[in-house]
Parts: structure tokens; C-alpha cells; sequence
């Protein structure tokens, strides 16, 4: 283009701005639909546009966005449902434009004297995460386009694409555009939904099992434009035993005595109709709303059990203060005023949860989302097959399907308690199965012989539900007592209390909080599940999968069986280097509890048990079960469920070891767990743990044969192990130290015993990372097969 040209068109496009700015809103609009609401806005059909009417500039509001549309790949984690960040926001004007401005809710100041907030206000960064050109205005109203910021990547899907190594993505607008069908306005909500296409290369795996053409991912983006609350909800100060999660701000203002980091509970608001009667009805019940996707007896199934927390409810003096209910077939999920239970479907099974958008200054949830994997009652009528071989000539699978419909209760029942704003309790299993927000394993026990399942799952809540409830949400005239009464309370009924971090296998250091697990004794309980696994294994076999089913799938129900100890591993595990405490405020008790660690005795017979698993009588499965695990039919393949192999097509029982024995040694080997366990032995700690590994180990005296090879392949595995936790920096120099003057020593052995190739290879290997430092293994152990959820 000549310069002329260009400064013409420059001009054109400068007066034709200005000239649209001019304009009213009304004249603007001309044709165009019209929803009115909290936020006005027109579309204009022709240019697939969308303005909004800012009407109220300066004023604080709450922006959600979110994925009503999602990739369907639990590994990339971008799901249908799925939340986006709450932020508070204020629309202010600068100019030719009006910028969305996302307020710092984190940095405040809890005062009365507008300057002091001011002060805090200016003291840390805001974030703009939108400009938006004015096009018109009238009587005090500016009228924005808002297109381009509907049609962008709020959700950051292409920054998640990038971080699952699925390829380089970035919104391509022409293949983008407004779907109207799910924007609408009402009285104190917005809601406006897009179509956004993402255009990318190297597509990964993940991206290529779930997209038709994986160059172009098209997933739909949801903006919530949201009123605040009214007045009179009541913040309610967090507890660390109360069970529930926390919003947390820093008060500038805070007196010099107080401490300046202030929490609060979060959950939903409820009033009495009758604040004087003992049972009343809610001024506003907390409903959710049932996806009418969902199939039966699912759907029963999830009613169920969201249902339970009525009763949590009706003890604190409420009528139908909880209720569920069909989702109309006109709402929108993604709309703030409905709190929804969604079944969502996935590629492959995966995490469920519950999310909530929640007002960030005072902690009042304003909607709760569940979002449910569909895969998940699968996995439980898989496992429950395995464990009990039903097909045989009847055939009857109902005592299974029941199982799995058990599983699905509680999962409603867990999820929707998330919304309520509770959070995890995974010591709740050493208390009886005392609440519905534990990671449950199903409960298999041995009856005349048989694997029976008629206890797998608790129904209804449990104790520490009630407790948490109460505490959350019932009606308190000194709430600061009150909520320490029912704190001493529950401890003083034994009801125990682990969060998420203390209740990790690696890093967590609880003896009582673990995940999937059982019972209040980790290694009894997992000497008996052993026994249920061995019977299990025992009777596994054609009977375990239904007629007509290739004998190659037998591989994909027997991974839970033959791993069904896993998780019980990981709570005997945390036994050793583990301590006891409790979430503990000065002045609770006379004499502070503290923390104390597991027994020596209790340690030793953790270790013990341990050492069990890896040995090949444990691992070793029945040679009638190996001949008839068949490699894949053709149109079959090996997934993410199947074993991992070193033998091409064929079923690797050696490698199936490998993996079990793995993931004991990997736990026991933890740099973390042994840096504890040094230091506990100057109170009565254990000692000699490298010593009783390789006794059982190296020293074995196993049968010839198949058993004999993954003596062998344990063996690599010990090696590996070891050698890895040293190389770690978190490691403590001293316990490096011991863990190379037991390697010296295993050194000495294998040279005394080197009459095996196995010994010969090892002792090389040893001792070159003696003498160099330096190792590079050839071998890596393989993993497991995903485990969680179930």
C-alpha cells in the first residue's frame, strides 16, 4: 500500500472510532438482541460480537470463568465443569477504554478507616486481565467490546497443553465465536459463553486420543460476571481441627498483639426461618442441582448419597435445609445460581471433585460444582470381579454391582461435603470408617471361605461428618467457645483428624493418616488383606472375566488383585520414621501431647511386614493363571491399566513383580523416611533397617525356578534403590554415611558369594559407584499401573 493510501485509511479508521464513541448506546445497538440483567449486553449476529453495558464503573464484583466444554483427557486435567479462578474485579474507565481490574483480595487491611485500606490498597500490585474498547456511551453508561476477551484463553488451556508436553497451541479466532445459546443475563448474574479454537502443532499423545483432528482443539469457555452477596452473611473464624478448608488474607490492620495472617471457614449461607424453634426450615435451603445425564442406577446412586448430609443438617435443628433435585432442562450448569452435581466422561478413569466459587473477602460460597469421573464405578465393579470370580455358570454379578453402587454414594457424599467447604480426613479410616471425606478402600473380607463384599463401603456419614457440620455451620451465640467446646469434644471422643500433606506416602509423616487404607492398625490390616489377596489370586481365572471376553483381558482384572495391597503398604510404610500428633492450639491440654514417634516394637513389625511383599512366595502367582494370560487379540492393545512388559507381547509376571516389589522399596527407601528414622534412634528408635534388607534379600533362600527370577529381579531393584536415595541431596550427610558403610558391606558379601552371575554383575556395580561416585544404570524399575482413584 502507498504511504498516501495508508494515512488515508489511518484517518478513516481513527474517525470512524471516534465517531462510534460518539454514538449512544441506544443508536449502537440498533438491531442488535438485547439481554438484560446485572450486566447488560447485545450481540450483534451479523459480526458475531458481544458488547456489554458498564454501568457500574469503580464498583466491586466477582469474575469466574470456567470450561463448560472440556478436552476429555484426564491427564491433561482440562474437563468439562471444570472451575477457573474467582477473582474480585472492578470495571474502571481509562480514556477510550474500560479495563477489567482484578483487586489483590490477599493484602488488606479489616478496618473501618478508608485511608488505612487505601494504604494496603496502594501498597501491592492489582492485575488488569482485560482492556476493553468503549464504543459508545449515554447517561452515565459506556457500552464495551467485550468480543476479544470472550474468545481469549482466561481458562489458560494453551499454557496447560504446553505443560502436559501436548504440543504449542494458541487461540485462533477465526475459528472462535460466541455461543449464544449460553449467554444470558439475569438480576445479579452475567453469563457468557464462547467457542474458542486451539491451533497447534506436535500434538501430543493425550491431545491425539480425544481430538478428531488434534491440530484444532475446540473446547467452550464460560465468563460469570457475578453480584456480590447481600449483606448479613456471617464470617465464621477458621479452626485448624474443624475439618473444613480456609480463605486466608493478611490484615494490615490487625491490632500489634494479633497475629496479622486472619482465616476464615468457608461454607454456605444458612438462617433459620425460626431462629427460636429447635427444628426450622432454612430461609434459603442449599440445593444442588443432578446432571439429567447421568444414567441409573447411577443417578439413584448419586442422589443417595448427596442426600446423606441432610442428616448431618436435620441434627443441628434444620428441615430440608439440604436438598437435591433434577437440574431443569433449560439451566446452564455454568450459571452461579445453581449448585451442581455433573457426570463427567473422560478417555480414561480419573480424579473426581468438588470446587466452589467463593466470595474471597468473607468466605461465603456462592455455588458449589461437583464434578464426577464416569469411569470411577467401573474400576469398582472391575475390582470387585477380581476379587470374587463370579463367572462362573450363573453368572450373577449383582452382589458386585452393588459394591460399585456403594462406591458411588460415598464418592457423592465426598464431593458434595467439599462444596459444603470440608476438606479431607484421612485418619477417619483409623477411626471406624468415621467419615464420608476419607479416601475409602473397599473393605473385602474372608466368609467361609469365600471373598465376600457385603461391608466394602459404610453408608451414610460418619461421626466425623456430624462433627464437622456442627462446627461449620450451626448456630452459635459466643462462636469462639462454642467451636472450642466442640474441638474439645471430638478429641475427647477419640475422633482423629489428618489433612491432605500429613497424609502423603512420601513427605507426610503421620502414623494414623493415610489414604486408601483400613483400620486402626496398618500392619494387621495389611497381614489381613494379604490373606485376601492370596485367596483372591488363589481362584482367579476364567471365572473372573465374563463369557466371550478375550483371554487377554484377564491382564487388566488381575492388576488390582495382585496390587491390591499397595496402599495398605504405604501406611505400614509411614510407620517407620513415623510420629503421632494432632492439629494442637497452647492450652488444649494441661501437658502438651506433642509429637511422639511410632514405638520401636510397632516400627520393627512395620518393617517386617514390609520385607514381606518383596518376597517371591508374596509375588509369585499361580503357574494355572500364567498360562492362560494370552498377548492381546488382534484389535486389543496394552493400555495404561496393563502391567508394563520386558518381553515384547507376551504377559511379564517377572516384570508384574518388579513393579509391586518397586513401589515397597521405593517408600521404604525415601531420603525423607530415613533422615527421620537416624534421628528417632536417639529416643528409642529402630536401627539396623539396611541389615534386615539385605538378610531378606541377598540371603534368601527361594525355590529354582520362576520364583528364583524375581528373586533375582529384587535384587536389582534393592541396588537401584539404594544407590538412588543416596544420590539424593535431600538425603542428611550422615545417614549417606551409614547407608555407604552398609553398601561396604554388601560389597564384602558379594564378593564372598559370587558364585552366580546375578552376584557377579551386582558386586561390579556396587563397587564401581564405591570407587567412582558415579553411576549410570542401565536398568530403571517400572512403575506401577495407575492405582488411584478407585
Amino acid at each position: 500500500m502507498r504511504p498516501t493510501m495508508r494515512i488515508i485509511t489511518l484517518l478513516f479508521t481513527v474517525l470512524l472510532s471516534c465517531s462510534l464513541w460518539a454514538a449512544g448506546v441506544k443508536e449502537f445497538t440498533q438491531g442488535m438482541q438485547h439481554h438484560q440483567g446485572y450486566f447488560d449486553f447485545y450481540y450483534h449476529s451479523e459480526e458475531d460480537k458481544v458488547f456489554l453495558v458498564v454501568d457500574k464503573l469503580d464498583t466491586p464484583f466477582i469474575f469466574q470463568s470456567s470450561l463448560p466444554r472440556g478436552i476429555g483427557s484426564n491427564d491433561i486435567g482440562l474437563d468439562r465443569g471444570q472451575q477457573g479462578d474467582t477473582r474480585l474485579v472492578q470495571f474502571e474507565q481509562y480514556g477510550n477504554k474500560v479495563l477489567l481490574k482484578q483487586l489483590n483480595t490477599y493484602y488488606r487491611a479489616d478496618s473501618d478507616n478508608a485511608a488505612e485500606q487505601q494504604s494496603v490498597a496502594e501498597a501491592f500490585a492489582s492485575s488488569v486481565i482485560a482492556g476493553l474498547p468503549i464504543v459508545a456511551d449515554s447517561d452515565g453508561k459506556v457500552l464495551v467490546d467485550y468480543t476479544e476477551f470472550l474468545l481469549s484463553d482466561i481458562h489458560q488451556v494453551s499454557e496447560r497443553l504446553t505443560e502436559t508436553e501436548q504440543g504449542t497451541y494458541k487461540v485462533d479466532a477465526k475459528r472462535s465465536g460466541v455461543h449464544l445459546d449460553r449467554s444470558k443475563a439475569f438480576p445479579r448474574n452475567t453469563e457468557l459463553e464462547s467457542l474458542v479454537t486451539f491451533a497447534g502443532s506436535k500434538a501430543g499423545d493425550y491431545v491425539k486420543q480425544v481430538a478428531p483432528e488434534p491440530a484444532a482443539v475446540s473446547v467452550h469457555l464460560h465468563h460469570s460476571l457475578i453480584a456480590l452477596p447481600e449483606e448479613g452473611y456471617q464470617s465464621r473464624p477458621f479452626h485448624p481441627y474443624s475439618g473444613y478448608w480456609k480463605v486466608e488474607f493478611m490484615d494490615y490492620a490487625a491490632a500489634i498483639d494479633e497475629p496479622m495472617v486472619k482465616r476464615l471457614l468457608p461454607r454456605h449461607r444458612l438462617v433459620k426461618k425460626d431462629p427460636t424453634a429447635d427444628i426450622s426450615e432454612a430461609v434459603e435451603p442449599i440445593v444442588f442441582y443432578l446432571d439429567p445425564g447421568v444414567p441409573e442406577p447411577v443417578r439413584t446412586a448419586l442422589y443417595e448419597g448427596a442426600m446423606w448430609w441432610d442428616t448431618a443438617f436435620e441434627r443441628i435443628g434444620y428441615k430440608n435445609a439440604f436438598q437435591v433435585r433434577p437440574l431443569p432442562a433449560d439451566a446452564d450448569p455454568m450459571d452461579v445460581r445453581y449448585n451442581v452435581i455433573q457426570w463427567v466422561h473422560r478417555a480414561t478413569r480419573g480424579w473426581s471433585y468438588g470446587r466452589s466459587i467463593t466470595d474471597p473477602r468473607t468466605g461465603e460460597i456462592i455455588k458449589g460444582h461437583v464434578t464426577l469421573g464416569s469411569l470411577r464405578v467401573r474400576q469398582d465393579f472391575l475390582i470387585a470381579n477380581g476379587l470374587t470370580s463370579p463367572f462362573d455358570e450363573n453368572a450373577d454379578t449383582s452382589e458386585q454391582q452393588a459394591m460399585a453402587l456403594a462406591r458411588i454414594r460415598q464418592l457423592s457424599a465426598h464431593e458434595v461435603g467439599h462444596t459444603l467447604g470440608i476438606i479431607h480426613n484421612f485418619a477417619a479410616s483409623a477411626n471406624g470408617r468415621a467419615s464420608v471425606m476419607d479416601y475409602p478402600h473397599p473393605l473385602a473380607e474372608i466368609k467361609n471361605g469365600k471373598v465376600v463384599l457385603n461391608n466394602a463401603y459404610r453408608e451414610g456419614l460418619g461421626e466425623w461428618d456430624l462433627y464437622a457440620i456442627e462446627i461449620g455451620y450451626g448456630e452459635f451465640t459466643d462462636e469462639q467457645k462454642a467451636m472450642a467446646e466442640l474441638v474439645a469434644k471430638a478429641k475427647a471422643q477419640g475422633l482423629e483428624y489428618m489433612a491432605d500433606r500429613d497424609a502423603r506416602p512420601v513427605g507426610g509423616a503421620s502414623a494414623i493418616g493415610h489414604l486408601w487404607d483400613n483400620g486402626s492398625d496398618p500392619v494387621a490390616e495389611l497381614k489381613r488383606l494379604s490373606e485376601v489377596r492370596r485367596l483372591a489370586l488363589q481362584n482367579f481365572g476364567l471365572n473372573s472375566i465374563a463369557d466371550k471376553r478375550a483371554l487377554s483381558s484377564l491382564q487388566e482384572a488381575l492388576v488390582p488383585i495382585y496390587l491390591l495391597h499397595r496402599y495398605q503398604v504405604e501406611a505400614v510404610a509411614k510407620q517407620i520414621g513415623g510420629v503421632h500428633y494432632e492439629y494442637e492450639l497452647k492450652g488444649e491440654y494441661s501437658q502438651p501431647k506433642g509429637v511422639r514417634p511410632v514405638s520401636a516394637d510397632k516400627q520393627q513389625a512395620a518393617l517386617s511386614a514390609l520385607l514381606d511383599t518383596i518376597s517371591p512366595e508374596y509375588l509369585a502367582l499361580p503357574g494355572s493363571l500364567l498360562e492362560l494370560i494370552t498377548p492381546k487379540v488382534y484389535g486389543d492393545q496394552e493400555g495404561r491399566e496393563s502391567f508394563k512388559a520386558r518381553t515384547g507381547l507376551t504377559f511379564d509376571p517377572i516384570s508384574a513383580a518388579e513393579a509391586a516389589a518397586n513401589n515397597t522399596l521405593s517408600l521404604l527407601l525415601h531420603p525423607q523416611r530415613l533422615n527421620r528414622l537416624t534421628q528417632q534412634q536417639a529416643v528409642g528408635g529402630i536401627d539396623g533397617l539396611y541389615n534386615a534388607l539385605l538378610k531378606s534379600t541377598f540371603e534368601h533362600k527361594s525355590q529354582q525356578g520362576y520364583q528364583r527370577q524375581i528373586h533375582n529381579r529384587v535384587l536389582h531393584i534393592l541396588v537401584y534403590r539404594w544407590i538412588d536415595a543416596m544420590a539424593q541431596p535431600e538425603l542428611a550427610p550422615e545417614v549417606r554415611a551409614d547407608m555407604y558403610a552398609a553398601l561396604t558391606e554388601l560389597e564384602d558379601w558379594l564378593d564372598d558369594n559370587d558364585n552366580n552371575s546375578q552376584h557377579k554383575y551386582l558386586q561390579q556395580q556396587v563397587e564401581n559407584y564405591l570407587e567412582n561416585g558415579e553411576w549410570t544404570p542401565l536398568f530403571k524399575p517400572l512403575p506401577l499401573p495407575p492405582g488411584s482413584p478407585i
